[in-house]
């Protein structure tokens, strides 16, 4: 299953933060952008693989479009994993 993930931006001195809006409670980051994608992806796994375990349902991903929209994630580059 792919979901969206929100990046924000780092630098010299900021990580890269990453959120994954479907997913409560599940956000990374790294140093560079290709390691907050692979942390990203970790944490997706991480998150599902414990919902499984406690009989939770996995939550469905929205669309890129509709999180976008939303001004909390103003200035962040969508991605989907």
């Amino acid at each position: 299953m792919l979901f969206p993930i929100a990046i924000e931006l780092g630098d010299d001195t900021h990580a890269f933060g990453v959120i994954v809006p479907d997913i409560p409670g599940c956000f990374s980051a790294g140093d560079t952008l290709d390691e907050a994608l692979h942390n990203a992806k970790e944490a997706i796994d991480f998150h599902l693989e414990g919902l499984v375990e406690d009989g939770d349902d996995i939550p469905v991903a929205n669309t890129v479009q509709t999180h976008a929209s939303n001004p909390d994630y103003v200035g962040f580059v969508w991605v989907v994993v």
